[in-house]
């Protein structure tokens, strides 16, 4: 199982970058830098941004095909050209690509909740999931592996920590059929364990991560198993958003007492005065910093109905700020390693 991190999968992004501070590569990186260069004349738009990336990726593929740097190549070696290719460009292009709508951060931030909200109460058999192949040890593996995909900025590499979590499932559901003598049942085992994983990992910015790699990761890539446990880990997302008593095996009303009780004790979590005694005289500063800047923020129980034309501007307002520093923070989370942006500013200074 290859994991983002592992030297067998930035080899080709290495053997690139060489390749492109060579004299003969002048042509090819004028093409890669005027591309990179005309997404500034423009608003980002991630669908036509995506578009764009697609089409470039493969106008690059006839190029590098035909230039002496890569005569004699192998179809594997032109293909490890092209991932280089994609992770420079997307990681340059990341900030404009990733996670730049308000809509893309609503829905990140909904999720986020809903699961926070599901983590509190969920259990393997509220998803059918039957005893035998309840694991939460090897479980555990598949959540840390998905925990990683926001940690990284190039399609490829955010794709594999989503392979690796779906591959640690399949291999334990392999396990238990040939120890056991039992039938795989494809799907319909595969997805709610996958599903109580992502509600286990509640893995930051989902929506947009996933949307990143479907619209710029290489479409010749997102094929066979790849697209299949791609497609699953979507349709995990979208059962979380809609989740119901009903998708949860459980009546109605039980399905409310556990949500409202979730959502209290993450209120109380969150605002009991309780909860900063102890603390070191930094934590209790911080947390009356928070506190105070929860002040600002005034109309969280007002009716909609209620409020004036004048109060509906300064919530505009308000939620602007708080997608702006939601936005900000997230970025600044998401750092490549020194050594790579150093590589890729080398290049940049050839």
């Amino acid at each position: 199982m290859e994991s983002p991190t592992s030297a067998a999968a930035r080899p080709d992004f290495y053997d690139f970058l060489d390749r492109m501070r060579r004299p003969a590569a002048a042509d090819l990186f004028r093409s890669i830098k005027s591309f990179l260069v005309s997404f500034s004349f423009h608003e980002p738009n991630a669908e036509e941004d995506g578009s764009k990336v697609q089409a470039f990726l493969t106008e690059m593929e006839s190029a590098i095909r035909d230039h002496p740097l890569w005569a004699n190549a192998t179809n594997q070696e032109i293909d490890h050209a092209l991932e280089g290719l994609e992770k420079y460009i997307m990681t340059k292009l990341f900030d404009r690509t990733f996670g730049t709508s308000a809509e893309d951060a609503i829905t990140d931030m909904e999720i986020s909740q809903k699961i926070g909200l599901l983590q509190q109460f969920v259990k393997p058999h509220h998803l059918d999931i039957p005893k035998i192949l309840q694991n939460e040890a090897s479980w555990l593996l598949a959540v840390k592996e998905l925990q990683k995909m926001n940690s990284f900025k190039a399609p490829r590499e955010k794709l594999l920590c989503i392979m690796s979590c779906c591959q640690v499932i399949n291999n334990l559901l392999l396990n238990i059929s040939m120890s056991n003598d039992r039938t795989l049942s494809g799907a319909d085992e595969f997805l709610p364990i996958l599903i109580y994983i992502t509600i286990k990992a509640n893995p930051p910015q989902l929506h947009s991560n996933l949307k990143f790699v479907q619209l710029f990761r290489r479409e010749t890539k997102l094929i066979s198993e790849v697209e299949y446990y791609l497609t699953n880990l979507i349709s995990s997302k979208m059962f979380i958003l809609d989740v119901n008593a009903r998708s949860l095996s459980m009546e109605e009303s039980e399905f409310e007492k556990h949500m409202e009780s979730a959502r209290q004790a993450t209120q109380i979590s969150v605002a009991s005065p309780s909860s900063s005694q102890g603390l070191p005289t930094s934590a209790r500063s911080n947390k009356e910093e928070a506190d105070l800047a929860g002040s600002r923020f005034p109309f969280m129980d007002s009716e909609t109905e209620s409020l004036r034309p004048e109060e509906v501007k300064q919530l505009h307002d308000l939620y602007r700020q708080v997608v702006t520093r939601y936005t900000l923070l997230s970025k600044a989370l998401r750092k490549l390693s020194i050594d790579e942006d150093q590589l890729l500013s080398s290049v940049d200074d050839s």
